[in-house]
């Protein structure tokens, strides 16, 4: 009797662990596991840099959060109310208790909350951003997908001579050389738009344009360069056999197949324009992150210096997390990290 209840629960259990082993094998387990590891990972080392930003610049934070013409008792006392005088893991401890519950510290130049004035300048840096990924799209890949056309099998050489060498000459010019000329352009000299401020939507025209044209040109290239090969392979000669349109070829067979490479693509660029708006933003004196910082750098405001660079980071790897999800909806096959 024993035996048989031992061995019926033996034969209860093998499905059970039959069906935990299929869940840890499951492509979208590995993928979060794979995934997981790398954010938390990149959230610990922004972590420690972001602490590091104090304790490792020179000079003393009390004698910045004290004040000008503080005497030497105000400067500890500074310095023991902001924990600067307790051992450095002891910091570091407080410092992950304050992230975890939004609590950055205070501003030195205006003692208000770090969260508060991070987040009153994150949607500013946000809109130019998102409007200047959606804009890098609507013009790379249909730009890159037209040259292709153009060109494919070595038609019309002239058009991807000069394609190759203006978005190549274009893309290599910084933001922020880019952005002084079109102030110099269409503010100065035409008086189209506002050179700086952010009161109107117009505003809004100068900042996006330089953050976003320099990757609309490094986009058209490599979906020019992916199209061009996507146009010889068999399966779109068959198409041409059965008597597609150009049109119906390009919209069935060659977008769908850009698709990988474009949103792999959009979650570096939507990173790197994070970076590319906070140095554009200082010319056009728009009132977001990257303004925030340089006047924070400007003040020695270490711990406004430190949220902002925090807020960055988080952004920048949960947008590339966010892209890697779609990616993998759309093409399963990257769930193991198959290259498209």
């Amino acid at each position: 009797m024993a035996l048989a209840l031992a061995t019926g629960a033996s034969a209860g259990s093998r499905p059970a662990r039959r069906e935990r082993s299929r869940l840890a094998h499951h492509p979208w387990m590995r993928f979060a596991l794979r995934r997981g590891g790398g954010v938390l990972l990149s959230f610990a080392l922004l972590l420690l840099i972001t602490f590091l930003i104090v304790p490792l610049l020179p000079g003393d934070p009390a004698v910045v959060a004290a004040g000008e013409g503080a005497t030497a008792e105000q400067i500890e006392r500074t310095r023991t109310a902001l924990g600067l005088d307790a051992p450095l893991l002891v910091q570091f401890a407080d410092y992950l208790r304050g992230v975890l519950t939004f609590d950055l510290g205070v501003s030195f130049a205006t003692g208000v909350p770090v969260s508060a004035v991070v987040f009153s300048r994150l949607p500013f840096t946000a809109e130019i951003a998102l409007i200047a990924i959606c804009a890098t799209l609507l013009i790379g890949v249909p730009l890159g997908t037209a040259v292709a056309l153009l060109t494919r099998g070595g038609r019309r050489p002239a058009v991807d001579h000069v394609f190759n060498a203006l978005t190549s000459f274009v893309f290599a010019v910084p933001n922020y050389v880019l952005a002084t000329l079109l102030v110099y352009v269409f503010a100065i000299r035409a008086g189209w738009l506002p050179a700086s401020g952010a009161e109107t939507l117009a505003s809004l025209v100068l900042p996006t344009a330089a953050v976003m044209i320099g990757p609309a040109c490094a986009l058209a290239r490599i979906v020019r360069r992916e199209a061009a090969s996507i146009f010889e392979e068999d399966y779109v000669r068959t198409a041409r056999g059965w008597r597609l349109s150009t049109w119906q070829i390009t919209v069935r067979c060659v977008l769908p197949n850009l698709l990988t490479t474009t949103l792999t693509l959009s979650g570096l660029i939507l990173a790197g324009m994070l970076g590319g708006a906070v140095v554009v933003e200082t010319v056009f004196g728009w009132p977001g992150l990257g303004t925030g910082i340089v006047q924070a750098i400007m003040q020695r405001d270490y711990p406004v210096i430190r949220g902002i660079i925090l807020l960055l980071g988080v952004l920048a790897t949960l947008l590339i997390l966010l892209v890697d999800i779609v990616l993998a909806l759309v093409d399963p096959r990257t769930l193991d990290g198959e290259a498209h």
